[in-house]
C-alpha cells in the first residue's frame, strides 16, 4: 500500500514546520505571497496551524502536511474555500521543500488529497492555480487528472507582485 503521504495538520507540527519553512524561505519566496515577520517562527507556525484547524472544524478547509518516506514533514497541502450545496468545490494549494522536488511526493500527496476530497468530503470539483512558469506544479496537477481551464491575469499577489496564473480543475467523475 505504501506510506501515508498526507495527514491532518496538528498543533504539534509547529516546530517541524518552522524548521522546514525557515530552511526553505529563499526557495519558496518566488512562489508564495510575501510572508509577515514571524511567519517561520514556531509561534508563527503555531498560530497558522491553530487558525487552519479552526477553519477545518468549521468545514471550510482540510489542512494537511506532506510526509516523505521517513514520515518527516516536507510540505503542506490544503483544500481551502470548501463550498457545500450545489457547488461542492474547493481550491487545492500546496508547497514542498526543495528536497522533495522531483521525487513524486507532491504528486502522491495530491492523489491522496483528491481521494479525500472526492471520497470522505464528497466534493464534485477541485480547482488549482499555478504560475505560468511553474512547470513542476503543472506536472503534479496533470499527473492527477487536472485539466487546464483558463488563464487568470493578475490572479494572486505572489512575491509582492500581482501575477498571472493558469487555472486547472479536476471533476470527481473524470478520474
Amino acid at each position: 500500500m505504501g506510506i501515508e503521504r498526507v495527514r491532518l495538520m496538528r498543533p504539534g507540527d509547529a516546530e517541524e514546520l518552522s524548521a522546514v519553512r525557515t530552511r526553505e524561505r529563499e526557495f519558496l519566496a518566488p512562489w508564495e505571497p510575501v510572508r509577515p515577520d514571524g511567519f517561520t517562527t514556531v509561534a508563527g507556525q503555531a498560530e497558522i496551524i491553530a487558525a487552519s484547524l479552526r477553519r477545518h472544524e468549521a468545514g471550510d478547509s482540510l489542512p494537511l502536511v506532506i510526509l516523505d518516506d521517513d514520515g518527516a514533514i516536507v510540505g503542506s497541502m490544503v483544500l481551502s474555500g470548501i463550498v457545500r450545496g450545489p457547488f461542492l468545490s474547493a481550491n487545492l494549494g500546496y508547497w514542498v521543500a526543495s528536497s522533495a522536488n522531483g521525487r513524486g511526493l507532491a504528486t502522491d500527496a495530491a492523489r491522496a488529497t483528491l481521494g479525500l476530497a472526492f471520497g470522505e468530503l464528497g466534493l464534485h470539483r477541485v480547482q488549482a492555480a499555478t504560475l505560468p512558469h511553474n512547470l513542476g506544479s503543472q506536472r503534479v496537477l496533470e499527473k492527477n487528472g487536472f485539466e487546464r481551464i483558463g488563464y487568470a491575469p493578475r490572479y494572486l499577489q505572489i512575491a509582492g507582485t500581482w501575477q498571472d496564473h493558469i487555472l486547472f480543475q479536476r471533476i470527481a467523475d473524470d478520474g
